[in-house]
């Protein structure tokens, strides 16, 4: 899968620490040493704002990198202004949506846990309009319209030639909240059942009989980048979505989607579950 422009600016931030790690330097001397602040190196590091590749490429040779990392690390500099395709869309994407579709469309892995709502890549229109229906009381038909055709864009993802492998733990509430109605809820559990059928997709679900779980908190969401590394965790809230990379927060979220693979039903006992809830609506 080719790497985006957020990962690479992400990337470069955590090899560019390293290498100054490894040479012992600090923030100010490293800075001093190719003419830019103390503040601007931090931000480089942090992965945060542009980036300009003649610092870059100065710094990795007061680093002493050999020549395939300067030249590696330049090319992701220059790399990093690459736009996704929301950008050209016509209508704009609000701004908190930004983050979370450049992160997807360069993930190489998703690991859902959904105890609210099928997981967005997996949902029929009719589903997500429902859905977006009952979340944002106060859009227009037309702005609602616009959110769920970015949604079904986002669904190609799985139709790449090297999609990212989505695993979905689904909680049973999901699969018994009759969103919609329900005919729209059986039409979304049909699609469910086809879309874990493809090799990319894993669905499980979480039944009630499992009791009190790891994720008790709420959904989540991690982003797998090309590097454990670059992985994110997302956690939606209202107004917008919390996203978390520090190694401790990481860690724990990745423990708890191993604790909730286990207890949820396996392939076959989950695809029998959404299979006999579709026959109840």
């Amino acid at each position: 899968m080719a790497v985006g422009p957020t990962t690479r600016r992400r990337q470069l931030g955590a090899d560019l620490r390293r290498l100054r790690e490894r040479t012992g330097l600090t923030l100010e001397e490293a800075g001093a040493l190719v003419g830019i602040s103390k503040a601007t190196l931090s931000r480089y590091e942090r992965k945060e704002g542009g980036v300009k590749w003649p610092a870059v490429d100065a710094l990795c040779r007061e680093y002493g990198a050999t020549d395939a990392e300067r030249t590696a690390l330049v090319t992701l500099a220059k790399g990093a202004r690459i736009q996704g395709w929301w950008r050209s869309l016509a209508d704009p994407v609000p701004e908190s949506m930004n983050l979370m579709l450049t992160l997807e469309d360069e993930a190489v892995r998703e690991n859902h846990y959904a105890c609210m709502y099928v997981p967005g890549l997996l949902q029929t229109r009719a589903y997500a309009e429902a859905v977006h229906r009952a979340s944002e009381m106060r859009c227009s038909e037309q702005e609602i319209e616009h959110m769920v055709d970015i949604r079904m864009k986002r669904q190609e993802l799985l139709e790449r030639a090297q999609p990212p492998h989505l695993w979905a733990v689904i909680d049973e509430a999901v699969v018994r909240r009759a969103v919609g109605g329900g005919r729209v809820m059986r039409d979304q559990l049909t699609h469910l059942l086809d879309q874990a059928d493809r090799p990319h997709v894993t669905v499980q679900v979480l039944p009630f009989a499992a009791g009190a779980h790891a994720a008790a908190v709420g959904s989540f969401l991690i982003l797998g980048g090309p590097a454990p590394e670059l992985d994110v965790v997302y956690v939606d809230i209202i107004g917008g979505g919390l996203f978390m990379e520090k190694p401790a927060e990481l860690a724990r979220y990745k423990l708890a989607f191993e604790y909730l693979r286990a207890q949820a039903l396996d392939i076959e006992r989950s695809a029998a579950l959404l299979n006999q809830v579709s026959r109840e609506l």
